[in-house]
């Protein structure tokens, strides 16, 4: 069972896929990891993140012990780095193999997996028996993305953020190879105006009509 979520920087989809998997026991890959962890790879050798061919091999020497230094990939850094090198048609192949495999062959303790990222519905996991869309307006990402740098204690501006997180959902939107952009058979929930447990449970309901059997102590009602 594969349950694939897609939608652009702060609007909630991280921390929805997080809940899911821990609710249903599915492995979780947070698929911005890849590309934060090249990204990172890259700023490290002082590689040219404008370069494709470094970019994809940064790709192919990745490891599992690349992506568990979380602190240094949620660098802001680091996360405008794995923006901009996610334009890359090469990178996106040199790792497309990887997520697929993750998908479809989860730990033996997993019956399933939670996947989320910008193409996952659309171009991962395009037979996902779940898909979902997570959006909010740029403003309201922008601000909890502020209130996130600030409890890091990393000083931000809110203007340099938004502007940071338009140019971001720019390049997203317009790259030719896997724009984000929602699948026809996606379910789309705006989080603007949600809680997390509202978008949680409103997602539930949802797998739950889609007929994906769980358990556990939430109530999908």
């Amino acid at each position: 069972m594969i349950i694939a979520i897609d939608g652009p920087a702060g609007a909630g989809k991280g921390t929805l896929a997080k809940n899911l998997s821990s609710f249903l026991n599915y492995a979780y890959l947070d698929t911005g990891l890849l590309y934060r962890a090249v990204g990172l790879k890259m700023l490290e050798e002082g590689s040219d993140l404008a370069n494709p061919q470094a970019a994809e091999q940064a790709a192919i020497s990745l490891t599992a012990e690349h992506l568990k230094d979380e602190s240094k990939l949620r660098d802001e850094a680091v996360s405008s780095a794995a923006s901009k090198i996610a334009t890359h048609a090469q990178l996106r192949s040199a790792l497309l193999r990887f997520q697929r495999e993750f998908a479809n062959h989860p730990p033996e303790e997993h019956q399933g997996a939670v996947l989320d990222g910008r193409d996952i519905g659309t171009v991962v996991c395009p037979n996902a028996e779940v898909k979902l869309f997570i959006t909010a307006s740029l403003e309201k990402r922008a601000k909890r993305r502020l209130k996130e740098l600030q409890n890091r204690g990393i000083d931000s501006i809110y203007e340099a953020v938004l502007e940071d997180m338009r140019l971001r959902d720019e390049r997203d939107v317009q790259r030719e190879s896997s724009p984000l952009q929602p699948s026809e058979d996606a379910f789309l929930i705006d989080t603007s105006e949600l809680t997390i447990d509202d978008v949680f449970k409103k997602t539930l309901r949802y797998v739950k009509d889609k007929g994906i059997r769980y358990g556990g102590g939430v109530s999908a009602s």
